[in-house]
C-alpha cells in the first residue's frame, strides 16, 4: 500500500508531496461518459459496480496518490426524505426543499446500512482493489442545510439566511439533526474501509463572521469530535479571511481554496498539515504555466505536512494532457533536490 498520503498527514518526512485531486473520477474523463450513458447520475451513484468502476478510471491513467469514492454530498439528506433530482445542465435540485419549521417534520434520521448501503459497499469494492489510500467524504451540516432550504445551488443564500435569522432555534435543530446524520454516515465509511475522511463546507464562505463560527465551524467541529481513527480534514470554500479559525474544527489537516496563499497559511497555521491548492483553471493554461505554478504550490507549502490538490474540484472540460502534466510534475519533484 503506497502510504505516501498517510505520513504527509501526520506532518512526517515524504521526499515529494503526494498528489490526488477532488473530483479526478468525473465528467473530464471519456471513459466516464461511457459509463454514463447507460445510467442516470444517481444511479450511477447508487450501483456499486458503477461506481467503483467510475472511481477506479482516473488511476488507470494517472498515478494518484489516493482516491476518493464515487458519490454526492446530497445523498444524506436524499435518504432523511428529501426528493432530490439531478437536472442536466443545472446541477442537483431538491424537488420539496424545506421553506418552513413545519417542513423539519418531513425528516428522518437515516440508517446508513438501509438507507445508504450503496456508499458502504462501493467502498468496500474499492477497499479490495485499491493500492492507495481511499477518501471518503460528507458535505458539512451548514452546507447540507443550505442546499436543503435553497432546493439547490445559489448565488446569494437568501432563503438559508432569511431561516436562521427569523427561526434561529429550527435552523439549530436542522443542523443538530445534520451533525449526528454526517456524523454517523463518516464513521460508517471508514468501518468500511476508507483511511481518510474530508468534511466538504462548500458554501460556508458566504457567512458572516458570527454566523460562521456559530453555524459552519460549530457544527463541523461537533462532526469531527465523533470521527476517530483516521485522519480528518476539512474544506471550507471561500473561507480565507477566517483561516485563523480552521483550526477549531479539530481537524487534522485543512484543504484550502487557491485564495489563500500557502505559506501564509503556514504562518496562520503552524504544524497543521494543509491539503491543496493549486486553482484548477490553471489547467486551462500551457504545459510550461501549469508546471510553474504546480512547483509555485509546493514551494510556498513548504517540505512537511502538505498533500497536493487543487483548490477545488477539476472542471469538466479540463484538458486531460494538463491534468497529467500537473500530476507528473508533484511526481517528480524532491525535497533532497530542491530542499
Amino acid at each position: 500500500m503506497n502510504d505516501l498520503l498517510l505520513r504527509a498527514l501526520r506532518a512526517e518526512p515524504v521526499e515529494r508531496p503526494p498528489v490526488w485531486f477532488m473530483r479526478q473520477a468525473g465528467r473530464y474523463l471519456p471513459e466516464y461518459h461511457e459509463v454514463r450513458a447507460k445510467v442516470d447520475f444517481l444511479g450511477l451513484c447508487r450501483t456499486p459496480e458503477l461506481a467503483a468502476e467510475v472511481t477506479l478510471q482516473p488511476l488507470r491513467r494517472f498515478p494518484f496518490d489516493a482516491s476518493i469514492v464515487f458519490n454526492d454530498i446530497l445523498v444524506p439528506p436524499a435518504a432523511m426524505g428529501l426528493d432530490l433530482a439531478f437536472l442536466k445542465g443545472h446541477g442537483p435540485k431538491f424537488n420539496d426543499p424545506i421553506r418552513g419549521v413545519d417542513d423539519l417534520g418531513r425528516l428522518k434520521a437515516p440508517s446508513i446500512e438501509r438507507d445508504m448501503p450503496h456508499v458502504l459497499e462501493t467502498i468496500r469494492l474499492l477497499v479490495a482493489q485499491l493500492e492507495v489510500p481511499l477518501f471518503g467524504f460528507a458535505g458539512a451540516p451548514f452546507t447540507l442545510a443550505a442546499y436543503m432550504i435553497e432546493g439547490g445551488g445559489t448565488r446569494h443564500f437568501t432563503r438559508t439566511k432569511s431561516f436562521f435569522l427569523h427561526h434561529p432555534v429550527a435552523f439549530q435543530r436542522l443542523l443538530d439533526l445534520l451533525t449526528d446524520v454526517v456524523a454517523d454516515y463518516m464513521v460508517a465509511q471508514i468501518e468500511a474501509g476508507c483511511a481518510a475522511v474530508q468534511l466538504f463546507d462548500t458554501w460556508a464562505g458566504a457567512l458572516d463572521p458570527e454566523d460562521f463560527r456559530r453555524f459552519a465551524l460549530a457544527p463541523a467541529a461537533r462532526v469531527l469530535e465523533r470521527v476517530k481513527g483516521v485522519p480528518r480534514l476539512y474544506f471550507a470554500r471561500d473561507a480565507g479571511p477566517y483561516l485563523r479559525w480552521l483550526p477549531e474544527t479539530g481537524a487534522d489537516a485543512l484543504a484550502l481554496d487557491w485564495r489563500v496563499p500557502l505559506d501564509q497559511a503556514r504562518a496562520a497555521l503552524g504544524d497543521l498539515p494543509v491539503m491543496g491548492n493549486l486553482d484548477p483553471e490553471v489547467l486551462y493554461g500551457p504545459e510550461d504555466i501549469v508546471r510553474a505554478r504546480v512547483r509555485g504550490v509546493i514551494r510556498a507549502a513548504g517540505p512537511r505536512g502538505h498533500v497536493f490538490n487543487l483548490g477545488h474540484g477539476l472542471l469538466p472540460t479540463t484538458p486531460i494532457a494538463s491534468v497529467a502534466a500537473a500530476v507528473d510534475e508533484v511526481r517528480a519533484w524532491s525535497w533532497a533536490r530542491e530542499g
